[in-house]
């Protein structure tokens, strides 16, 4: 190899490195800020629990920067499942279908499948999982309670390695994150996240989520207006 070739190969490396470097510390920053007004908003309004919390969930995030998907998606997962216990809007908020926002989740530490899926979507976009891989999955889910068998909507977190790909999982009724071919008990209905609406298990969107999903148009503002961008 010429020895100029060898030099301009070297410089592209340097300067592929210094890009790389450059891109990880801009997300650094971007969450700093992010999270330094999410936990002020946590401690102004829901006290020191909630603060703790955040500062827990900041201080994990920015251990994922450079793990896997894979990792990212078990951490956040974990995260949420073990912070948020399962509890019915009606309880939580006095009315029958509340979405809450993160930080409204981790204030009340309680939140119904909605609210676990809306937390894991947006702190997983937040660790530069791409967008078009994370679908938010209304699922009929069928409940086993001893010889009686149920059937309830639900909502889960789907990750797609590709758009053809079989998804996994992310569930708050069962932690273990599995493909969807073993999760007999669930039948997706439709799917979406910030840009998309999908319908049953197609990999074409059939619509845009927000001119659509009224709920969802607003917890989005709502994240926004925590700080979350």
């Amino acid at each position: 190899m010429a020895f100029n070739q060898i030099i301009n190969n070297k410089v592209i490396r340097f300067l592929t490195a210094i890009v790389l470097i450059t891109l990880s510390l801009s997300s650094i920053y971007a969450l700093s800020d992010d999270f330094e007004r999410l936990s002020t908003l946590a401690s102004q309004r829901y006290g020191q629990e909630a603060y703790k919390t955040v500062i827990e969930l900041q201080r994990l995030t920015q251990r994922l920067q450079s793990a896997s998907d894979l990792e990212k998606l078990t951490q956040i997962n974990d995260f949420f499942n073990q912070k948020i216990q399962f509890v019915d809007d009606i309880e939580v908020w006095g009315i029958s279908d509340y979405w809450a926002t993160p930080l409204e989740s981790i204030g009340q530490q309680a939140g119904d499948c909605e609210d676990f899926a809306i937390a894991k979507y947006v702190f997983l976009k937040k660790l530069n999982i791409d967008n078009n891989r994370l679908k938010l999955t209304y699922v009929r889910a069928q409940i086993q309670n001893g010889d009686t068998r149920a059937f309830r909507a639900h909502m889960v977190l789907s990750y797609y390695q590709t758009p053809q790909s079989e998804p996994l999982i992310l569930d708050n009724l069962t932690p273990e994150i599995l493909p969807a071919s073993s999760r007999k008990d669930l039948s997706p209905i439709f799917s979406f996240n910030d840009t998309g609406l999908w319908v049953g298990s197609s990999d074409k969107p059939k619509a845009e989520s927000q001119s659509n999903l009224s709920r969802w148009r607003d917890v989005l503002s709502r994240i926004r207006a925590n700080g979350i961008r």
